[in-house]
């Protein structure tokens, strides 16, 4: 979308030199009163008059602020120079800020894409590039358009993944986003609807991600039994493997022979022991091997 943002390129003089010329109009309007002649006097009020309307027309400009200056609902330009000036008094000036403003947007109760009822914010942090399209553009408070945008963007690029992989095949998910790739899209997604208004998204990321209360319960103790489940596939395989290495041993080293009954034996005892969840309590054999 072309801007139509403009330097202001009228009068516009430094404000020490407007104020020189303000201090010698009012010299020049006490002289010329005190001479107490019709002309001289009309001439001195004058001068007062001229004084009283150049007060208005001073304006400081501080670092990454701008003033948008409209003339009689004309826009006349953006003034970005930090700076004190003054310019004509019939100028309207608003103060528009350059700097860069965070937005923290507050949990908010949406479905992901599997239908799952989350909580999810993200924090924000913009500014305004177009001065023009951010005065003349919309409607009301700038705060409020970016936050009720915000709100929509979060809204619907949640919906477009999963929270976790468990209930999805994607790999990218709300919860795990090594690539960047649900950031980058937060951020397409706020800048298309923010040019508009001449905004630019610095950054955005989620800072908030849960389920909703009516299904925590519930996906908590699924995480808990997916981890169970993990951990014991880990458990089971390093005993099979020290049960391997244990019988390869006995037979390298010549300790003792064992046919497969005993084997099978052997390896059903350091299963149990190895894959128990409390410590195995030992059985002393004080007869045969086969009693």
């Amino acid at each position: 979308m072309k801007t139509q943002e403009k330097n202001f390129d009228g009068i516009k003089i430094s404000g020490f030199t407007a104020i020189f010329i303000m201090l010698a109009l009012t010299g020049t309007a006490i002289y010329l009163l005190s001479l107490s002649q019709i002309s001289s006097t009309i001439a001195g009020v004058i001068c007062g008059i001229c004084v009283a309307i150049m007060i208005p027309g001073f304006m400081i400009i501080q670092p990454n602020n701008s003033r948008v200056l409209t003339f009689f609902g004309r826009y006349a330009g953006t003034v970005i120079s930090n700076g004190f000036y003054w310019v004509n008094p019939l100028f309207q000036k608003s103060t528009v800020t350059l700097r860069i403003l965070n937005l923290n947007i507050d949990p908010i109760k949406v479905n992901d894409k599997v239908g799952n009822p989350i909580m999810i914010g993200a924090v924000v942090v913009w500014r305004i590039k177009d001065t023009y399209k951010a005065s003349f553009d919309i409607s009301g408070n700038i705060r409020e358009f970016v936050q009720i945008q915000s709100d929509a963007a979060l809204r619907q690029v949640a919906g477009m993944y999963a929270y976790d992989t468990n209930e999805t095949i994607d790999k990218v998910t709300l919860r795990s986003d090594e690539s960047g790739e649900i950031t980058q899209r937060l951020e397409d997604e706020l800048n298309s609807r923010l040019a508009i208004a001449g905004i630019e998204i610095v950054e955005a990321r989620i800072n908030y991600l849960a389920y909703a209360s009516e299904i925590a319960s519930v996906m908590l103790r699924r995480q808990q039994a997916d981890a169970i489940i993990s951990a014991r596939e880990r458990i089971v395989e390093g005993a099979v493997s020290m049960v391997h290495l244990a019988l390869e041993k006995l037979k390298k080293d010549g300790v003792v022979e064992l046919d497969e009954e005993r084997k099978a034996a052997m390896v059903s005892n350091l299963l149990v022991v190895l894959c128990a969840d409390e410590s195995a309590q030992p059985v002393v054999n004080t007869g045969t091997l086969y009693q």
